[in-house]
């Protein structure tokens, strides 16, 4: 019991996060991460919340990134300590598809946050997620925070108009902005039309006795790939940084497509030139240097690396798709009632290529 004359100490109020695009694999993985650190965590999706299969575990708005009213509102009523913006419009093999609709979500929206942020909540630190696709017409390998920006289709140049209008914000308004160069970064969450989920997903489908050939592009096609939940932690650490900066978040390593095949292959004791058929020349684009990204800056600032290696990642992916395809076959057996059988929501279902607004 405290004593009359000493003061009763109330306990510090939670720090607040906003996730715009809470429900992608990057949107998960964050709200994991600082649920874990005692933030409250509002997350917001551009569909209706009521209709989701899967419950949020923080609390889920929904948000129109189009529209100023609905952005500059949330903001308003939230005072959110921190801002972390995962929302886009993005599909691998359809980088130049709806190019207004790209430069909008992808672009223009940060614009609004900031915007949002400067008339009514000054003091949120936000994080923007950008791409390495800002560096896809890059002449150097690997690419750090200082090399020029050459994005060469609508959802590259979208993100650069990003980065610039966070360094544009950043020294006239004087906001706490970050912006996220993320490199690729992969998980059992990646939906299945991205090449590692076709990869891992194949070989989980073949081991367990399906009959197919995998069709892919290029084996020669190099990429920095690294975990999700690595790269999340890198953009809080952003915000937890005394100055604001732009950050590379890359392993700083590439791997071919070939290198992904025997890895995810040979996790389930497959050799993978028996089962996948590659053709170079539906490769989407020819680069002029491999996209490799350098994260010194984030490891000398930050304190941050890549956790997770490329092969563990690989095997994660695999042992997830392999446990949900036996739960799905499982589902569909037919008991001894030949019942209907259920399919639970959210099981890794082909997920269409076409680009769609996520999260």
């Amino acid at each position: 019991m405290p004593n009359a004359s000493s003061p009763l100490r109330h306990p510090a109020p939670a720090r607040k996060a906003l996730i715009i695009g809470a429900l992608g694999q990057d949107g998960s993985y964050l709200t994991e991460l600082l649920l874990g650190r005692g933030y409250a965590v509002v997350g917001t999706t551009h569909r209706d919340p009521a209709s989701l299969a899967r419950p949020y575990p923080g609390e889920l708005r929904q948000l129109d990134l189009g529209r100023f009213d609905q952005v500059s509102a949330l903001i308003e009523e939230q005072q959110p300590d921190e801002i972390y913006n995962l929302g886009a419009l993005a599909s691998s093999a359809h980088l130049f598809d709806e190019a207004i609709v790209s430069g909008d979500i992808n672009g223009l929206a940060a614009t609004r946050i900031l915007e949002a942020i400067l008339q009514f909540s000054p003091r949120s630190r936000f994080c923007q997620a950008l791409s390495s696709e800002i560096f896809a017409n890059s002449t150097t390998s690997p690419q750090n925070e200082s090399t020029p920006v050459a994005p060469s289709n609508a959802y590259g140049a979208a993100k650069t108009y990003a980065l610039h209008m966070l360094g544009a914000y950043r020294s006239h308004q004087k906001l706490f902005a970050c912006g996220a160069i993320l490199y690729n970064h992969e998980s059992p969450r990646r939906p299945a039309h991205f090449v590692t989920r076709k990869v891992t997903l194949g070989a989980a489908r073949i081991a367990l006795g399906a009959r197919e050939t995998l069709q892919l592009g290029s084996a020669d096609h190099r990429r920095d790939w690294g975990h999700a939940r690595d790269h999340v932690r890198a953009m809080h650490l952003m915000l937890q940084h005394d100055v604001p900066e732009d950050f590379v978040v890359a392993t700083g390593i590439t791997h071919s497509v070939a290198e992904l095949c025997e890895i995810a292959f040979g996790i389930v004791g497959l050799d993978f030139r028996q089962h996948v058929s590659f053709q170079p020349h539906i490769e989407r684009r020819q680069e002029l240097h491999e996209l490799r990204g350098d994260p010194s800056k984030a490891r000398q600032h930050l304190g941050w690396q890549a956790e997770v290696t490329f092969r563990e990642l690989i095997r994660e992916m695999v042992e997830f798709d392999l446990e949900q395809l036996r739960h799905d076959a499982r589902l569909t057996r037919p008991n001894h009632r030949h019942e209907h059988p259920s399919h639970e929501a959210g099981s890794p279902a082909h997920e269409p290529s076409a680009p769609r607004l996520r999260r």
